[in-house]
């Protein structure tokens, strides 16, 4: 029989709390995440406020660094050395780039890219920070502008940026003096300060765009960019300007440069103009030359490869590197030592035979014109070049003293001119040779030193800042170029150069006798430079110098008159300054294979100097020159010739 169901007892009691624990658990759980979710949002926007703040600044506003303009180079007279162009390159973000070895392949059906620009710019994005943009391509032309233009959206982090660019409107004329910027690279980095070089792509490499380099350069600004979701920017919110680097004025005179670099017709050689009354360089020109455009953004491996081996050596800076034997040019300077050091007066004779011999050994050497000069004083040794007396003065005054007198001068080290790379060149010493050679030093050295032969290597430099302090009455003055520096468009400030030590001139009568001797050269009819002088409205104080490239195998005199045969063992040397008895400009000119000091190289000094005089105010009217003969030629003496060794 089938059992009725009992029906349970509704306890409303505990339903109702189990149902007051059930909502006060929800309420608390509830009150919890809100209480957490109140926390979180605390954290969020008070802990850590400044720095989602900073976040989301940083999402929007992009801050870009504004490189300095580099300062401009000006000759003395104002006229444009090297200048900044508005260009257009080529950046990319890597940061924003997936696949960048994809993105250089299509970007270059765009926008032809070469090599040497690919390879530039993976080096420079391993030396970067993947936020950082990198230069890709620089100097684009309209062209490549209107075409990338065109297919902008399909390269995310890829733009066109204007930029200023170096441009060198005189090319070669300054090449060797100006130098030229090249693109910075990972040793660069090493070397400059991060800070100071942000958003700069370019350092000066040679010349005075690199000895000047912290001057030129300036201080790099910073604005703040308003950007869109895809990094465009829509707004500058804020601008701190970069201070522009200093324009710097040098020394050298344009006119001069350029007639001085005309005068070499391509020959190779140098030559420097001097200011002897403050050591101011009024031309510097090393022949032949290159264009420093090609460096800037970077030079072909082509164009580089032809530089760099050609025969000629473009690059090769002879003025302030290249090191000659001086030859005879060195005579003036060794006969002013005689007197200083009281071992001479100007009236002291020796005589010339044609042959000199070393005092008890049968070691000789001879003078160019055979059976001598007969007897002669100070200024016709100078006049004529007669090696005899210069023989017998370094023999005189010895070595030691010899060395330290020419190295009063300036000789067998840097002259401390505002160019890098100078070479010190070789003064003839004891001490030198045997650190060189480990030898001692013999006798016959000594004489064939008194004619700048031997161990003798001079820089063109070296040789014009001698010349320079013997026209400046024994007043050294380091060579300088850079005359005045200028910030922004206020007046440029003159840069002071002091005397470089005491005055090496004691008498007065030993320089103007010394001077004479010079004018004697260029004026009397006797002298290996004559004619050089004539229609100049000064007075040329000169003197030349044939340095033999090769030693002799015999004892015969020149009897080749072949100028190219001649020229092939010879370098040409010619010095020179004027006023005579108040100098402005002394002058040294080289030759890398002439014929004859005065025949090669004179010519090109007298340019120079004409070219000095059409920079002057107040030249002078055409007036006779001076009769600066004091004596008569010796018996039988043949028609002068340039006879240095």
């Amino acid at each position: 029989m089938k059992q009725p169901r009992r029906r349970s007892i509704k306890d409303n009691r505990s339903e109702s709390a189990l149902f007051r624990r059930r909502a006060l658990t929800g309420f608390a759980l509830i009150l919890l995440g809100l209480c957490a979710l109140v926390g979180r949002y605390v954290f969020l926007q008070v802990a850590r406020h400044d720095e989602f703040v900073t976040r989301s600044v940083n999402n929007r506003v992009k801050p870009r660094v504004l490189p300095p303009p580099r300062g401009l180079v000006y000759d003395r007279n104002g006229v444009l050395l090297a200048d900044n162009v508005p260009a257009f390159r080529l950046e990319v973000v890597p940061e924003q780039v997936k696949d960048m070895k994809g993105l250089l392949h299509q970007l270059g059906m765009v926008v032809p890219l070469s090599q040497d620009d690919i390879d530039t710019f993976l080096k420079q994005v391993k030396q970067s920070r993947r936020f950082d943009s990198v230069p890709l391509k620089l100097h684009l032309t309209e062209d490549e502008i209107d075409r990338f233009a065109i297919n902008r959206w399909r390269f995310p982090g890829v733009d066109v940026v204007p930029y200023l660019t170096r441009n060198y409107p005189q090319g070669e004329l300054f090449a060797h003096v100006v130098g030229y910027v090249g693109r910075i690279d990972a040793d660069d980095l090493k070397k400059l300060d991060e800070a100071s070089y942000k958003g700069t792509t370019h350092v000066g490499r040679i010349g005075i765009e690199r000895s000047y380099e912290s001057v030129l350069h300036g201080t790099p600004g910073y604005e703040l960019d308003e950007v869109n979701a895809n990094g465009r920017v829509q707004r500058v919110l804020e601008t701190h300007a970069p201070v522009p680097g200093k324009n710097l004025y040098l020394s050298i005179d344009a006119r001069i440069q350029k007639a001085a670099e005309k005068a070499f017709d391509g020959r190779p050689g140098a030559a420097v103009a001097i200011d002897p009354r403050n050591g101011q360089v009024l031309a510097m020109v090393s022949v032949p030359s290159f264009d420093p455009n090609l460096f800037i953004d970077g030079i072909s491996r082509a164009d580089y490869h032809a530089l760099l081996y050609a025969p000629d050596k473009p690059l090769f800076n002879r003025a302030v590197s290249g090191v000659y034997p001086p030859g005879s040019t060195v005579k003036p300077l060794l006969a002013l030592g005689g007197l200083e050091l009281g071992l001479r007066t100007p009236e002291d004779t020796v005589l010339s035979t044609g042959t000199f011999c070393l005092p008890g050994t049968t070691f000789c050497r001879r003078d160019d014109r055979r059976g001598g000069f007969g007897t002669v004083n100070l200024r016709q040794a100078i006049m004529w070049s007669v090696n005899t007396y210069f023989y017998k003065l370094a023999l005189d005054m010895g070595i030691d003293r010899f060395s330290a007198w020419m190295g009063r001068f300036g000789f067998g080290r840097p002259t401390g001119i505002d160019l890098d790379n100078e070479a010190a060149g070789v003064l003839p010493s004891p001490a030198w040779k045997a650190r060189n050679y480990k030898q001692a030093w013999y006798p016959g050295e000594t004489m064939i030193a008194g004619i700048g032969q031997g161990y003798w290597a001079v820089t063109p430099l070296q040789l014009a800042h001698a010349v320079a302090t013997l026209a400046g009455h024994g007043t050294p003055y380091a060579p300088r170029l850079v005359m005045a520096e200028q910030s922004g468009t206020a007046e440029p400030v003159p840069l002071s150069n002091p005397p470089d030590g005491p005055p090496l001139v004691s008498n007065p009568a030993h320089w103007k006798a010394v001077e004479e001797g010079m004018q004697m050269v260029v004026n009397d009819p006797r002298g290996t430079g004559y004619g050089l002088g004539k229609g100049f409205p000064y007075t040329i104080a000169g003197k030349s110098g044939t340095a033999e490239r090769y030693s002799r195998t015999t004892d015969a005199y020149n009897t080749n008159k072949n100028l190219a045969y001649l020229a092939s063992r010879h370098r040409a040397w010619f010095e020179a300054f004027a006023p005579a008895e108040d100098p402005r400009i002394a002058v040294a000119v080289v030759l890398e294979a002439g014929a004859w000091g005065a025949s090669d190289a004179g010519p090109i000094a007298r340019r120079i100097l004409d070219a000095w005089l059409a920079t002057q105010k107040d030249p002078p009217p055409d007036t006779p020159l001076p009769d600066v003969r004091t004596s008569a030629p010796p018996p039988g003496a043949p028609p002068p010739v340039d006879n240095t060794p």
